[in-house]
């Protein structure tokens, strides 16, 4: 299982997540799933300690949201 934040962009509306998967391409594929109608896209770098995760019963899924505001600080 790999983690990366992944910036969900909705018109004016910036949000940040963290997903999860078995792949990159997965993980951005979930965070879509959930967000149908914005752009959501990998964030550049990916944090290289947090990239791996060692869940065996893991599974694909959006795992935090960061509000705009948060986003900001």
């Amino acid at each position: 299982m790999i983690r990366v934040v992944v910036d969900v962009r909705d018109g004016a509306t910036r949000s940040r997540v963290v997903t999860q998967a078995e792949s990159v391409r997965k993980a951005v594929s979930t965070a879509a799933a959930a967000y149908p109608n914005a752009d959501v896209r990998v964030k550049f770098p990916i944090d290289a300690e947090a990239f791996f995760v060692e869940d065996p019963a893991g599974r694909a899924d959006v795992v935090s949201f960061e509000r705009p505001e948060e986003m900001a600080a």
